[in-house]
């Protein structure tokens, strides 16, 4: 009743407390405890509880193959992130290998090299010796044709010896 009513007053009345809401616990009934045997569930609670559980080991299991599947792909990533870093030195080692290759073939390191380490000089005047040769064609022309037969499977080889003979 005083609660649909405004007050207009600094100091409202104060509030009768409502005792039917304590009337109302007071009308609950004291149910005795049942032991869980005797406790019966319905088929339907049963096939709900069943399809509840199935459900949660159906999402556990997707989850497990889901992080499975994704550390196979981080252990794939980390074997091509290496693999990589392994391509890439390689390469570089290959370059530096190909700008020694260019260097030492540079005659005039070449030309080094025999002097220091074989002890090799240079040519003199007399040490060259001029050859004279005729001036005769030493290549031979083919006189004979050569008739090259290709291989003759076992039909072509049947048919060949029956109208031949």
């Amino acid at each position: 009743m005083a609660r649909n009513m405004y007050e207009y007053s600094t100091s409202p009345k104060k509030l009768q407390p409502d005792y039917r809401k304590r009337n109302r616990k007071r009308n609950l009934k004291i149910v005795e405890d049942v032991p869980r045997q005797e406790v019966k569930i319905s088929a339907e609670q049963k096939r709900k509880h069943k399809k509840l559980t199935l459900l949660v080991i159906g999402i556990f299991a997707l989850l497990l193959t889901i992080s499975y599947r994704n550390s196979q792909i981080n252990e794939r990533f980390s074997q091509v992130q290496t693999l990589r870093k392994e391509l890439s030195s390689i390469e570089k080692e290959n370059e530096q290998t190909e700008v020694l290759i260019q260097n030492s073939l540079n005659l005039n390191t070449i030309e080094k090299l025999a002097k220091e380490k074989l002890g090799m000089q240079k040519l003199t005047n007399k040490q060259t010796l001029y050859i004279n040769l005729p001036k005769k064609d030493y290549v031979e022309s083919a006189s004979e044709k050569i008739i090259m037969e290709k291989e003759k499977n076992w039909f072509e080889k049947f048919v060949d010896k029956i109208f031949n003979n």
